[in-house]
């Protein structure tokens, strides 16, 4: 059996000390996307399991979109990327 190589390390340590792996990431025909799937984009990249490229690559997302997430993460939580959420926690 053929195992095909990727760059990067294949798991890494959160933060918070759980252990993400790329098994953890959206499918890359994802188009819905919900907090937690937001979420295990930007834990994965802060992380270093892949790069901010990768994932726009990935998923077809603009760098614009991307940073919107990492800031609205490090600002406030996983639940500033809730679309319901998104009045309460948008800067002005």
């Amino acid at each position: 059996m053929y195992i095909k190589r990727i760059p990067g390390p294949f798991a890494v340590t959160l933060k918070d000390g759980r252990l993400m792996t790329r098994a953890d990431l959206p499918d890359r025909e994802t188009r819905r996307w919900v907090a937690s799937r937001k979420a295990a984009v930007v834990h994965a990249v802060e992380a270093g399991l892949i790069t901010g490229e990768e994932a726009m690559k990935t998923w077809g997302l603009s760098e614009e979109e991307l940073e919107s997430w990492r800031r609205a993460v490090s600002s406030h939580g996983e639940a500033a990327l809730k679309a319901t959420n998104v009045r309460k926690y948008r800067a002005d």
